[in-house]
């Protein structure tokens, strides 16, 4: 078991904050000693409108404050981030149960379970690759309740697939026709926690799934 290291990368925003404050701060100095010029060769008998230059500190103000709230808020991604890096690791080694439809194809077998909440007339199971693609299909259990369905890997020519992902979906109808309410899930063990993306992502065989799929954990 273990956990992918995030990649490292430059610190880009860090950088683009630093080369933002030395902009403003350029540019702020600039100002002062174009208003201190201009305040000490003005003519005394008809004085400079202070509103102009109040408006341009005050715009110099709002500037600054921007920069550091983006600042604070890459600060609050980042320890979001870590915190969820850490709720993740928790993860490793536990049993989950998988709600996306996704499973693992591994040593040739790939296994979900499917509900139906009431008998259906018909009922035709549907699996595709990575790439939505079909590569196989059959007729299910048409019963109302919990059913188990196992996949060897090979597609509706008798080719064996190679292992990866891939998504199985269940079509029922009721003999009027009307669509029949089902789910499909997966389980599998946590292997490792990959986190080189923006968010970490669990292993699972041979797929990578997000927290939001995970629907129960077990020892």
């Amino acid at each position: 078991m273990t956990v992918t290291p995030a990649a490292s990368t430059p610190s880009t925003s860090t950088s683009g904050q630093t080369d933002a404050m030395k902009q403003l701060s350029g540019n702020f100095s600039t100002f002062l000693t174009l208003l201190t010029t201009q305040l000490k060769n003005q003519d005394p008998t008809s004085p400079m409108d202070s509103n102009q230059f109040t408006q341009q500190l005050v715009m110099y103000s709002q500037v600054e404050q921007q920069i550091d709230t983006n600042d604070n808020l890459k600060t609050l991604i980042t320890q979001g981030t870590s915190n969820a890096a850490a709720m993740t690791a928790g993860y490793l080694g536990k049993k989950v149960s998988i709600t996306n439809g996704n499973g693992s194809l591994s040593g040739g077998a790939a296994n979900w379970t499917y509900n139906l909440a009431t008998a259906a007339a018909t009922n035709q199971i549907t699996v595709t690759d990575s790439t939505g693609k079909t590569v196989y299909t059959t007729t299910g259990a048409t019963t109302a309740g919990d059913h188990a369905f196992t996949w060897d890997g090979k597609d509706n020519n008798g080719n064996q697939l190679s292992d990866g992902t891939y998504k199985m979906t269940v079509a029922a109808a009721d003999a009027a026709g009307s669509t029949v309410t089902s789910s499909v899930a997966s389980a599998g063990t946590v292997t490792q926690i990959d986190m080189t993306g923006s968010t970490p992502m669990l292993v699972v065989g041979n797929m990578e799934i997000g927290l939001g799929d995970i629907a129960a954990i077990g020892n």
